[in-house]
């Protein structure tokens, strides 16, 4: 390697002056044109093919003793430019440097410039740009089965009490006036009706038995009242937190007519598992259970949050996709089914069915006939109870 010493021109015995470029440094005599110049400059100045040949040269000891070197002052190996070549230079194998007579550098092929990467445009700058950011906010979310929680406080405390929550909540394309008003209507009857909650549900409730009194009536009187306080948030969130995104989508006058064909169906599969029995059937959860299904089926890998927990002492987020929660959410209707048909249940989940068998029918219909209206960023809920206490 070069010491702290001037380089001396092995030819004039004066000192050569440095000289900077782009790519390293190299040194000159002004009275004779030599250069003085490394290796590593040559390799990244020229082609492989006008530098390893001479290195290789020098390397094997193939060639005669030269001049002194402009550094070590030892003695440096004449050796060919190149296989072909009339031309010899000087090389030195401890300093790495090589001595180039004037115009001698010019025999070598240099580079060629590499072409500029073409600029993309600008939509797929932006593109790029958001994916990388998706990129980054996944990897911040952590596993799906060892997550962060959700950044909204009202989804932790759903999830704390064992709830499933939108993971990921996307923007609209217009606002759930449907989801809303409907909702409204349910809570005022229901809190109405909490007044005198026995005499309400005896004289608005389905009974099996009486399916058509009022002249049928109850069918839709009993869709807005709820057994308790439970019962009726129960359904309200998942309607909230699920109807906004399949409302977006089927618009709101399809999204009314699958509630209202689930709910009817929901009544009467809960009549048929039991058309003599005196109990009223009240609640939403039929209508609810097709919106569900439709929401799974038409956002099927969408990501629903769950607080896996032990009392106060050990806490799990996990994520899981719309179509394995809804599958889930099947076994366990088909097993409160048999409990309700053996009479130890008095949760409707031949309701739920009902309602879910309504929504893959409207799902199966009307999934290709409207734009979606949403990303396929939603999440869809496991463990639903829509219950006609």
């Amino acid at each position: 390697m070069a010491s702290d010493a001037p380089l001396i021109c092995p030819r004039c015995k004066v000192p050569l002056k440095e000289v900077r470029t782009s790519d390293g440094v190299f040194w000159a005599c002004d009275n004779c044109g030599g250069r003085a110049v490394t290796v590593e400059l040559l390799r990244n100045r020229f082609t492989p093919e006008s530098i390893n040949p001479l290195w290789l040269h020098a390397m094997r000891g193939e060639g005669r003793t030269g001049l002194p070197c402009p550094s070590c002052r030892h003695p440096m190996i004449d050796v060919a430019l190149s296989n072909s070549a009339q031309i010899n230079v000087d090389v030195c194998q401890h300093c790495h440097f090589v001595w180039f007579d004037a115009h001698e550098v010019d025999t070598l092929v240099p580079r060629r410039p590499q072409a500029a990467a073409p600029e993309l445009p600008q939509k797929a700058r932006e593109m790029l740009a958001i994916a990388k950011v998706e990129q980054l906010a996944k990897e911040a979310e952590g596993p799906d089965f060892d997550s962060a929680p959700p950044d909204e406080t009202w989804k932790q405390i759903a999830a704390f009490l064992g709830v499933p929550v939108e993971f990921d909540s996307m923007p609209r394309a217009r606002r759930p006036w449907a989801t809303w008003v409907l909702g409204a209507l349910i809570i005022g009857v229901s809190l109405f009706a909490f007044t005198q909650l026995r005499e309400i549900v005896m004289q608005f409730g389905l009974i099996p038995a009486e399916a058509t009194r009022l002249h049928g009536l109850t069918f839709v009187t009993s869709f807005f009242l709820h057994a308790g306080i439970i019962h009726l948030a129960g359904n309200m969130y998942f309607l909230f937190v699920f109807g906004d995104a399949v409302e977006n989508f089927l618009r709101p006058l399809r999204y009314l007519v699958l509630i209202a064909l689930a709910a009817f169906v929901g009544d009467l599969a809960h009549i048929a598992l039991d058309p003599r029995s005196q109990i009223p059937c009240i609640g939403a959860s039929g209508g609810i259970a097709g919106v569900i299904t439709f929401f799974a089926l038409n956002f099927p890998r969408v990501r629903l949050a769950f607080l896996m927990r032990w009392w106060f002492v050990w806490f799990r987020w996990i994520r899981l996709p719309a179509w394995f929660v809804f599958i889930l959410w099947i076994l366990f209707q088909l097993i409160g089914a048999l409990e309700q048909r053996a009479g130890i249940s008095s949760v409707s989940s031949i309701a739920h069915l009902g309602g879910a068998a309504v929504g893959v029918v409207a799902w199966l219909l009307w999934r290709k006939q409207l734009p979606e209206a949403a990303s396929s960023k939603f999440q869809a809920p496991e463990k639903l109870q829509s219950s006609g206490s």
